[in-house]
């Protein structure tokens, strides 16, 4: 019986050794075929004749993990492991948030910051930091281009396409120049008593840019006249305008320029314009933002979702030979912070990666540059100490707090929804609300730096930290276009090329030696 004992218990030893090894060298394979295939990496420095800027509202580091185990247990797998097609691209650096006036930044700031290449006071939308918040007079002269105006004036196509309202901060920051975010419609001037001088957001886009070729997202109310019953809700909502219907001021245009166009509200319109003949489209799917995609209604009556809308888009820019920029944001990823529902934010961030997933398979890396990144992160957080593999929505099953009620492993750090105990309820719910440490009517945004990922031409000049106003610099200098027309003539000054010589020569014979030694 001892000599048995003794015989199993070797063979225990040898089973636990060959399970070690086999650990260790699944963890060392993959870590020198990821250290092999960046050893191999080369930058592409191709003007990017096309530029697509994906744009996730409030999809800081910790949103992206989360999103990641949500997405990987979605497929049955234990989550950890999982990844966004977005952070398989091939340059990663890192973005500073703050604006002019506040240490965490609001969405129309860092709008302006990413799309415009300034820095400017939270609220404040196109302006430099010469304008004031609010301060119809103090606009003048303070406005500033955005990288979608640079690229229309090169003759290239540009579109928008975001699932929050097309006034919004992020989206309106691409053509419009307010003093204020909040002044979406005539209805907010009118309750601001805003000098008449100053136009709403709504107007600014149809009357003062009536040549950006896509425009895709929520916002209807803000456009139709008070004459107009909403096509969907069935009535008038006190947000439509008593001056004029700016959709039908979009239709006159088109007609009058004899431009092939189609306005859209639904499903069953959307579906029906062919891009192959389509130039323009106008596409308002809500009177206010889009519907959470767990809530979005699929059929006819219902609406697209941000991965069918980036699909659509790049089908009629692309005919452009000149190229196109489209920018394309996850506005909702935001809303469901705010609400502390934690589920909504993790399927709106899936839904995101999807419409990236799109135009990565609908693109080429030799042409063109795909940037993803946030304008800022949330007060959110995973804590505790959750087993491998457990529910990202659930209580953390190792242990309970102090005041030994479970709690769940994603958590704010303020919002509406106050501790409690949670047992019986299902946190994994999307109507579900995480609690928040500090009381707080609507949950906070987060200071901390955000991610941007890239990938295409010029995608390199993205590593490092960086200010935010920088993102709009290197879209436009990778596309020759506003500051940067030269480059299209002269890749490389020759500035450029002997500090690039000093810097390449010696890194591609480092990595060659190190890329050998691990064959």
């Amino acid at each position: 019986m001892t000599s048995l004992k003794f015989n199993i218990l070797i063979l225990g030893f040898v089973y636990l050794t060959q399970t070690a090894a086999q650990d260790a060298q699944f963890w060392n394979s993959m870590a020198q075929e990821n250290l092999k295939k960046n050893l191999q990496k080369q930058w592409n420095t191709n003007i990017a004749k096309n530029v697509i800027l994906f744009l996730g509202d409030g999809m800081g580091i910790p949103t992206i993990t989360a999103a990641r185990i949500y997405k990987g247990q979605q497929q049955n797998e234990t989550g950890e492991e999982s990844k966004l097609v977005f952070e398989e691209f091939s340059e990663l650096g890192l973005i500073k948030t703050y604006t002019t006036d506040e240490q965490v930044p609001d969405s129309a700031g860092t709008a302006t910051a990413f799309l415009c290449g300034v820095k400017t006071k939270s609220g404040v939308l196109g302006m430099d930091d010469r304008a004031d918040y609010k301060n119809c007079t103090s606009s003048t002269g303070a406005e500033v281009d955005s990288i979608l105006r640079m690229s229309k004036q090169k003759g290239k196509s540009v579109g928008i396409v975001t699932t929050a309202r097309l006034t919004h901060a992020t989206p309106a920051a691409a053509y419009c120049h307010s003093a204020s975010r909040s002044w979406e419609g005539s209805y907010n001037l009118i309750q601001d008593m805003v000098d008449p001088l100053c136009t709403d957001i709504a107007y600014q886009l149809v009357m003062n840019n009536s040549d950006i070729d896509v425009l895709m997202g929520g916002g209807r109310r803000f456009f139709l006249s008070t004459n107009k019953t909403d096509p969907e809700l069935n009535y008038t909502s006190y947000y439509q305008r008593p001056d004029m219907d700016l959709v039908d001021e979009w239709i006159r245009q088109k007609q009058a320029d004899n431009a092939s166009h189609s306005y859209v509200w639904n499903n069953a319109g959307f579906n029906a314009i062919d891009p192959k003949v389509t130039d323009y489209v106008l596409g308002l799917f809500e009177s206010s933002h889009m519907q959470y995609e767990y809530q979005r209604e699929k059929g006819p009556s219902g609406e697209p979702s941000l991965a069918e809308m980036t699909k659509k888009a790049i089908e009629i820019l692309q005919k452009n030979d000149k190229g196109y920029f489209l920018l394309v944001e996850g506005g909702r990823i935001d809303h469901g912070h705010h609400a502390t529902q934690a589920a909504a934010a993790l399927l709106e961030t899936v839904m995101f990666d999807s419409a990236v997933q799109v135009a990565k398979e609908m693109t080429d890396t030799d042409d063109t540059l795909l940037v993803v990144t946030a304008d800022h992160s949330h007060a959110f957080m995973i804590a505790g100490y959750p087993s491998r593999g457990n529910d990202i929505l659930g209580t953390v099953d190792e242990e309970v707090g102090e005041d030994d009620m479970p709690y769940t492993t994603l958590t704010y750090g303020n919002g509406p929804q106050q501790r409690r105990n949670l047992t019986g309820i299902d946190t994994t719910a999307f109507t579900f609300r995480q609690s928040g440490v500090v009381p707080k009517s609507s949950e906070t945004h987060a200071g901390e730096d955000v991610p941007v990922y890239a990938q295409g031409p010029m995608a390199h000049l993205f590593v490092g930290t960086h200010e935010q106003n920088y993102i709009a610099h290197v879209l436009a200098y990778a596309s020759c276009v506003g500051p940067y027309p030269g480059r299209c003539d002269s890749p490389l000054s020759s500035v450029t090329e002997s500090s690039a010589s000093s810097v390449i020569i010696p890194s591609l014979l480092l990595s060659i030696s190190l890329f050998l030694s691990l064959l």
